[in-house]
C-alpha cells in the first residue's frame, strides 16, 4: 500500500461536515413521528406509511438509510424498530429532540432557513426573510401556531436556565422581559414564595404563559402585561431579567431594550442578563454555532461578556458583577449607571 492509499480520502475527510442527506431524514423521520409509532415494537414498513400518509417505497428506503447511520434498527426485512439513538425521537423524551428537529414546528422550521446560508453571508442579512418571505419576527407574528410552537420550544431552552447563581435576597419583584410562556419566571418564584412576578412578552404569548403559570398556581402571584419590550416596561420592581434576548438583537435593538429596562428599574432596581458565554476565549463550541444560527435567523449575535459593558453604557446602565454558571451560561448584573 502507497502512502497516498493509507491516507483518508478527501470525501472520508469532509463527509462528516458536509452530509445533508442523512441530518435531512432524521427531521423527516421525527416530524412522522415515527419513533412514537415504533413503541410498542417492530413495525412494517407498509403499516408505518399507512399510518402516516406516506409512499411505502420511498419510507422504506429513508428507513434504510437512517438504518445503515445507526438510527433506527430492521430486525426482520421490511420491519424496523427504534434503538436507543432512535428512541431520542420519541415525543415523550425528556431530551425533546423531536420538538426540535420536527420540521412542521418552529425547531425544524429553523434549520431550513440555513437553505438561504449564501444570502446572510453575501449580504450579512439574515436569511430568514429570503427564504420564508418575511422577516422572522414578522413572520412569527403572522403564523400563530408556529409562534406557540416557538414558545415551546425556547421554553425547554436557555429559558429555563437555572439562575441559582445569582443573589434573590432583598428582591420581591422580578420582571421578566421577553420571558416566554414564564418557564423561567416559574423557576424563580418556586425558589422564594415571597417574590411576586411580571411576565412581558406580546400578548398571545403571555396569554399561553397566564395559563401556564396557572398550572403552576404561580399565578396569583404574577402580574402579566401583552407588549413589546420597546415601548415602556412596567416600573419599580427590583430586577429586570433578561434570558435569552439579547442575542435575537443587533447592538442598536438590544442597546433600546435595555434602556427600556434601565428605564423603569430607575435608580434602586437592576437588569440582569443571561446569555450564553459568548463567542471568544474558553467560550464553548457551541457559542460559534449559535452565533452563526442568529445571524441568519434574525440578524442577532452572541457576544463574549465584555461585549455587553459598552450596550449597558449605552443604556445607562453599568455592569456590577459578571458570573458563569455550570450550564455555559452568563449572569450579568447591572445598575443604573452613576453620574459621572
Amino acid at each position: 500500500m502507497t502512502s497516498n492509499e493509507s491516507e483518508p480520502s478527501a470525501w472520508q475527510l469532509l463527509a462528516p461536515v458536509m452530509d445533508l442527506a442523512t441530518p435531512m431524514a432524521v427531521r423527516v423521520a421525527a416530524t412522522l413521528g415515527l419513533a412514537d409509532l415504533m413503541a410498542g415494537g417492530a413495525r412494517h414498513v407498509d403499516e408505518l406509511a399507512e399510518r402516516t400518509g406516506t409512499d411505502a417505497d420511498a419510507l422504506h428506503r429513508l428507513l434504510r438509510h437512517l438504518t445503515r447511520q445507526g438510527v433506527f434498527a430492521e430486525p426482520s426485512p421490511g420491519r424496523f424498530t427504534t434503538n436507543e439513538t432512535a428512541d431520542l425521537l420519541r415525543s415523550d423524551h425528556p431530551s425533546r429532540m423531536r420538538l426540535w428537529l420536527d420540521l412542521d414546528g418552529f425547531g425544524g422550521r429553523m434549520d431550513l432557513a440555513f437553505t438561504g446560508l449564501m444570502h446572510t453571508v453575501r449580504t450579512g442579512r439574515p436569511a430568514w426573510e429570503t427564504v420564508f418571505g418575511t422577516p422572522f419576527w414578522d413572520h412569527l407574528a403572522a403564523d400563530p401556531a408556529l409562534a406557540a410552537s416557538f414558545d415551546e420550544t425556547m421554553s425547554g431552552s436557555m429559558r429555563t436556565t437555572s439562575v441559582t447563581g445569582y443573589d434573590w435576597s432583598g428582591v420581591r419583584h422580578v420582571v421578566d422581559v421577553g420571558g416566554g410562556t414564564g418557564a423561567l419566571l416559574a423557576e424563580v418564584l418556586g425558589g422564594d414564595p415571597g417574590l411576586r412576578g411580571t411576565l412581558v412578552d406580546l400578548p398571545d404569548t403571555v396569554a399561553r404563559g397566564r395559563r401556564f403559570l396557572a398550572e403552576r398556581r404561580l399565578d396569583g402571584r404574577c402580574e402579566f402585561s401583552g407588549q413589546s419590550f420597546f415601548d415602556p416596561l412596567p416600573a419599580g420592581a427590583d430586577v429586570y431579567l433578561l434570558s435569552g434576548v439579547l442575542h435575537d438583537w443587533a447592538d442598536e435593538p438590544a442597546t433600546a431594550i435595555l434602556r427600556r429596562c434601565a428605564e423603569a428599574a430607575g435608580e434602586a432596581g437592576r437588569v440582569v442578563i443571561v446569555e450564553w458565554y459568548g463567542t471568544t476565549g474558553d467560550a464553548p463550541a457551541v457559542s460559534a454555532e449559535m452565533d452563526l444560527r442568529m445571524l441568519v435567523l434574525c440578524g442577532g449575535r452572541e457576544r463574549h461578556p465584555d461585549d455587553y459593558r459598552p450596550l449597558a453604557g449605552a443604556a445607562g446602565l453599568e455592569v456590577a458583577d459578571v458570573r458563569t454558571v455550570p450550564s455555559g451560561h452568563v449572569l450579568i448584573d447591572c445598575r443604573t449607571a452613576s453620574p459621572s
